[in-house]
């Protein structure tokens, strides 16, 4: 298995990345060829951990440009786009729950501000939403002065996955990384601005149960265990790999580690 990932790994590297664009192909076509349209999928590749390291910065840069990010989350495709419409299902709008991965995928590869600035746009838009219930997805409008997300009328609400985006959101924030055949939780919280203070309660880690605070102090985020074994949680950086990603850790002996943490 671990050869076939790496296989994997090095086909689709070598199959959908274009370098002219910095960004991966959204798909090919049925002779093979790139289809260079800018959507959000490759945001899901970071997540998956099948962007080597050394290419994870332009893919982030890329999805973070204006035309990909409306302020109130990434569109599922690039406003630039001739076939973009904010208010359309595919081509335009703003899906919680792929913005939920998407976090997640920049902060294992140490974007902690981007992965920040995604959990503040989504989790503020969410609030314009009657109960703070979660849509299936919301129009790619753009942010400005005075505007709100506009609801789009077909969207489940609430919706399972979509609801799912909070866990993602606090995954991406904290960066939780759980080891529970050796009863650890490994943590690598950075706190943004306009979430100084945040408390989970009741966190299940095989036998044990936790109650940690966080707490921003300056550029720095402190943790205190609150319930369970304070041996049970430390602090470790969810930005592991090493240049040759998650080829090199599927082939090399003893490093599953890698495999429970990405």
């Amino acid at each position: 298995m671990r050869a076939k990932a790496a296989a994997l790994f090095d086909h689709f590297n070598d199959v959908f990345w274009n370098e002219d664009i910095g960004f991966y192909a959204f798909c090919l076509d049925g002779d093979k060829k790139q289809v260079l349209s800018l959507a959000s999928n490759p945001g899901q590749c970071l997540w998956s951990g099948i962007v080597p390291p050394e290419r994870a910065r332009r893919v982030v840069e890329r999805l973070m440009r204006p035309d990909m990010w409306s302020g109130w989350g990434i569109r599922t495709l690039s406003s630039d786009h001739v076939s973009f419409n904010p208010y359309h299902y595919q081509v335009g709008a703003v899906w919680p729950h792929d913005n939920g991965f998407i976090a997640q995928g920049m902060k294992r590869y140490g974007f902690h501000d981007e992965a920040n600035r995604i959990a503040e746009a989504v989790t503020r838009a969410i609030d314009f939403f009657e109960l703070d219930q979660v849509p299936e997805l919301y129009a790619g409008t753009q942010k400005e002065l005075g505007s709100f997300p506009v609801q789009y009328l077909g969207a489940n609400v609430p919706q399972g996955w979509a609801a799912g985006t909070m866990f993602s959101l606090l995954q991406a924030i904290l960066g939780f990384q759980p080891d529970a055949p050796n009863g650890k939780l490994y943590v690598d919280p950075v706190l943004p601005d306009w979430l100084p203070e945040i408390t989970v309660r009741d966190l299940k880690l095989g036998k044990e149960s936790f109650d940690i605070r966080f707490v921003q102090f300056g550029n720095d985020t402190q943790f205190q265990v609150l319930k369970g074994p304070p041996d049970g949680v430390s602090r470790r950086p969810m930005a592991m790999l090493r240049p040759g990603g998650i080829k090199e850790v599927c082939l090399t002996k003893g490093q599953e580690i890698g495999l429970k943490t990405f």
